[in-house]
């Protein structure tokens, strides 16, 4: 066999190996991005309940919170009344500029 043939059959043997050891390398890097999805996916799935635990109980506070105002809810609404705001205001104005 000649030299170049020689060269051609030794770049062939080389380019096996790379491409065998690109592979190796491809395979293995997928198994680490595998592992960390599936971390991350549990990982999700916690956040996930607590923040439904979250939400369930901002219901609940909210819902206390409603039943708790609802004896002063004719007092709230005369109170957001604009003439009982302007009332409230002009009393404030008057505080403010006796010495």
């Amino acid at each position: 066999m000649t030299d170049p043939g020689r060269i051609g059959v030794w770049l062939l043997i080389v380019s096996v190996v790379a491409i065998a050891v690109e592979m190796v390398l491809a395979g293995l890097w997928s198994m680490k991005v595998a592992r960390r999805a599936r971390e991350l996916s549990g990982r999700l799935a916690t956040e996930r309940a607590e923040l439904q635990a979250d939400l369930v109980r901002l219901k609940a506070a909210l819902e206390e919170t409603m039943v708790l105002w609802r004896p002063y809810g004719r007092l709230l609404r005369w109170a957001r009344h604009p003439l009982a705001i302007a009332l409230m205001e002009s009393y404030a104005r008057r505080r403010a500029q006796t010495p």
